[in-house]
């Protein structure tokens, strides 16, 4: 068996440590330049949406899914034209309004600014406009958003989100109006047009769990034993029942005991306060898409009956005058 001096055992030792160095070096560049070069998505409101009602977010009662996670109801806003023409591009706003000052519980415990995002569900033939159909003025407003379709096959339904709520209370949709001369699915008509809207973190998560951003109740009725501060936030809060068990209930950190020790508690009392300052609202609305050339003979029977009331009036004087000679005689 080869031995190796002192010496050497430090050689060996530096080198092994400086290759480690590089590998770790390296790692966390390749892992740098990853998330850089290609994004990891956002498990946000828009995705759970998208997990939770993969075929449409629109329920049969007419409630959009995010309602399900997001229980704070708060107004929301949509405003599209009256009518549009067919292959042109128009503006769809959504308002999502909310007082800017207001911080929501973020994952940790922590106080931070709210988060906005909305959901337009356009008829069919409808969809977010080529970047090459956008005009200048509406490329201002939509620039550095990303609009998603809900899927693959619904460019008609799109969520954008989450995008910070102190510059976006009004997000932009710019949209494409189908064409029907070209395709003869689409007819010119009536249409509805659903919205949503949210801001702030939800209540719920999709697999009904609660997050910190709601109340916590209590378990059981009886004595409130013991309240201890848990090692990752938050409490665990020991409820001595009227049978003599003892039930535990762990409160994440985020929302603030209303309750203390000694306190009497019945089954389903809030132990915290309620620290959502968000909500989610939706709004319907309807659009037409015109036929130009029913405009074009809409404006000509106009122009006919004006004609025609005017050579009625000029008739009636002519009339008139007759009548008024014949009088001379």
């Amino acid at each position: 068996m080869k031995t190796y001096s002192l010496s050497e055992i430090l050689r060996l030792s530096q080198k092994a440590i400086a290759k480690g160095l590089v590998l770790a070096v390296t790692t966390l560049s390749l892992f740098i330049a990853s998330d850089l070069v290609i994004p990891q998505s956002a498990a946000a409101y828009p995705f759970w949406a998208q997990q939770t009602a993969p075929e449409t977010p629109r329920e049969a009662t007419g409630r959009i899914v995010c309602a399900n996670c997001h229980l704070g109801a708060k107004p929301t806003e949509v405003e599209v034209p009256q009518s549009v023409l067919p292959d042109t591009v128009f503006e769809a706003v959504v308002k999502i309004p909310y007082d800017t000052q207001a911080q929501q519980v973020l994952g940790d415990g922590s106080k931070g600014g709210l988060n906005v995002g909305a959901v337009l569900m356009l008829p069919e033939g409808f969809k977010i406009a080529p970047e090459d159909r956008i005009p200048e003025e509406m490329k201002e407003k939509v620039e550095g958003l990303y609009f998603q379709p809900y899927s693959a096959d619904q460019e008609n339904v799109v969520i954008i989100g989450p995008l910070p709520g102190e510059q976006y209370q009004e997000i932009v949709f710019p949209v494409l109006s189908p064409n029907p001369e070209t395709d003869k699915s689409i007819k010119y008509g009536k249409y509805s047009i659903h919205a949503g809207g949210n801001r702030g973190r939800g209540q719920v998560y999709p697999t009904g769990d609660k997050t910190n951003n709601t109340i916590y109740n209590a378990s059981a009725a009886g004595t409130i034993s013991q309240i201890a501060q848990a090692a990752s936030g938050g409490y665990e809060v020991t409820i001595q029942s009227t049978d003599g068990a003892s039930v535990v209930d762990v409160i994440p950190a985020g929302p603030e005991l209303i309750v203390a020790e000694g306190d009497q508690v019945t089954a389903g009392q809030a132990l915290t306060n309620n620290p959502n300052v968000g909500g989610f609202g939706q709004r319907d609305t309807e659009i037409v898409l015109q036929s130009a050339a029913r405009i074009q003979g809409l404006l000509a029977f106009f122009g006919i009956v004006i004609l025609s009331q005017i050579l009625l009036v000029l008739k009636k004087k002519q009339v008139e005058k007759v009548q008024a000679a014949e009088m001379n005689f």
